[in-house]
């Protein structure tokens, strides 16, 4: 007889807000995730950190604004303290003035509250399965191909150099046979490539990968080629 497969580890949450409302109804949102489980919640800052600190959870989900520590700070916080804690900025702000420093603190997403319900979740296995998520609307407004320093932290440095060459080809405005032609590689495996990327930086259409290409420069002398 063959052995009942245990289930798979569920991505355990701690969840951030310093509103009740909207704490309740992201705890609700992820809680109908069958793979998802909410340890725990915390109304500000510091209760948040020491929460984390202690339970250790494969995700943080974090107000920007919160009293006592910000959010800022938190991920600063735990990006030292624990760094295997992967941390979701969810906010109401989408300006630059927000989304770079918490990128530079460690955080993994920043996803703006107005998505909360269509891609929280997805954004959740995203970043606990070691992606980053970055709200498209965040993205083609805040983006820039200096955006976080001359590292590349944060943006680039989670493609690997194929992702990053289908991503750059895609926005040239190559189709994925083309693209395989180009880079010696199966249909199927550039549409692989693809997909992991734009799930790594949440750009979920053709247009967003376009727009994402403009702001990294991959666009720039196009004309000139043609």
């Amino acid at each position: 007889m063959n052995p009942i497969p245990s289930e798979a580890p569920r991505i355990r949450v701690v969840l951030a807000d310093d509103h009740p409302v909207v704490l309740a109804g992201i705890k609700a949102l992820l809680g109908a995730a069958p793979e998802i489980e909410v340890i725990a919640e915390a109304t500000d800052g510091n209760t948040a950190f020491e929460l984390i600190r202690s339970e250790l959870p494969d995700v943080a989900v974090i107000d920007v604004s919160m009293p006592g520590v910000s959010g800022l700070e938190l991920a600063r916080r735990l990006s030292e303290a624990c760094p295997a804690v992967r941390v979701i900025a969810l906010t109401v702000h989408e300006d630059r003035a927000y989304v770079q420093p918490l990128l530079q603190a460690g955080a993994r997403g920043y996803l703006l509250k107005r998505s909360a319900a269509e891609d929280l979740v997805r954004a959740v296995r995203a970043v606990a399965g070691g992606g980053m998520v970055l709200d498209p609307a965040v993205a083609e407004k805040t983006l820039s191909p200096h955006a976080f320093g001359a590292d590349g932290a944060a943006t680039t440095v989670e493609l690997s150099p194929r992702e990053a060459d289908v991503l750059r080809f895609t926005a040239q405005g190559f189709g994925n046979k083309e693209i395989a032609a180009r880079l010696e590689v199966s249909i199927k495996t550039i549409e692989t490539y693809k997909a992991r990327a734009s799930e790594k930086l949440g750009l979920r259409s053709r247009a967003a990968i376009v727009r994402y290409g403009a702001a990294q420069g991959w666009l720039e002398g196009l004309k000139d080629q043609s």
